[in-house]
């Protein structure tokens, strides 16, 4: 009784053994057709070992799964976008603050305050939301852009109350 590897999984079997235990490849059927090839004097074909196609599953089989994750990756990514940013007006300040775990915090005096911009789609305008954009005239550049804010008009008026408050 020698050993052998099997082709299939590797395992060493038996040459008595009818099938690998291992992976149930029929070792005995194997064995057989070697010899029978040996003794006419051929080898056996690569052609045996060739992959002749490779099959995987239709991404069709797999669309609920993709469906419903495109379903609820958005509202989780828009969810945390929210929440990211906030405008708060108080009586003689106005701060911006950015972010959920790094924090990026802006305080705007309403006396510094050079333009408040609304800029609305038609779509934005029928759900009452809006682009509201604060440039100030502490420094060069400083444009503050906030999008998807509700009612925008009344964000405004209520910094431009605040900036006649002083």
């Amino acid at each position: 009784m020698a050993l052998i590897n099997c082709p299939e999984c590797g395992k060493q079997v038996s040459t008595e053994a009818k099938v690998c235990p291992g992976c149930g490849f029929p070792i005995a059927e194997k064995q057989a057709q070697g010899h029978a090839a040996t003794a006419s004097g051929s080898p056996l074909p690569a052609t045996h070992t060739q992959v002749l196609a490779e099959y995987r599953p239709s991404w069709w089989g797999f669309f609920w799964h993709l469906f419903f994750f495109w379903l609820i990756i958005p509202p989780i990514v828009a969810y945390f976008r929210r929440r990211s940013t906030v405008l708060r007006i108080y009586p003689r300040r106005i701060t911006v603050e950015r972010g959920l775990m790094s924090k990026c915090y802006q305080d705007f005096n309403p006396a510094d305050i050079r333009s408040i911009d609304i800029d609305q789609s038609f779509f934005q305008r029928m759900v009452g939301i809006g682009t509201i954009t604060i440039s100030t005239s502490a420094t060069v550049e400083a444009a503050e852009e906030l999008q998807s804010m509700p009612d925008p008009k009344a964000a405004r008026d209520l910094m431009l109350a605040q900036r006649a408050l002083r």
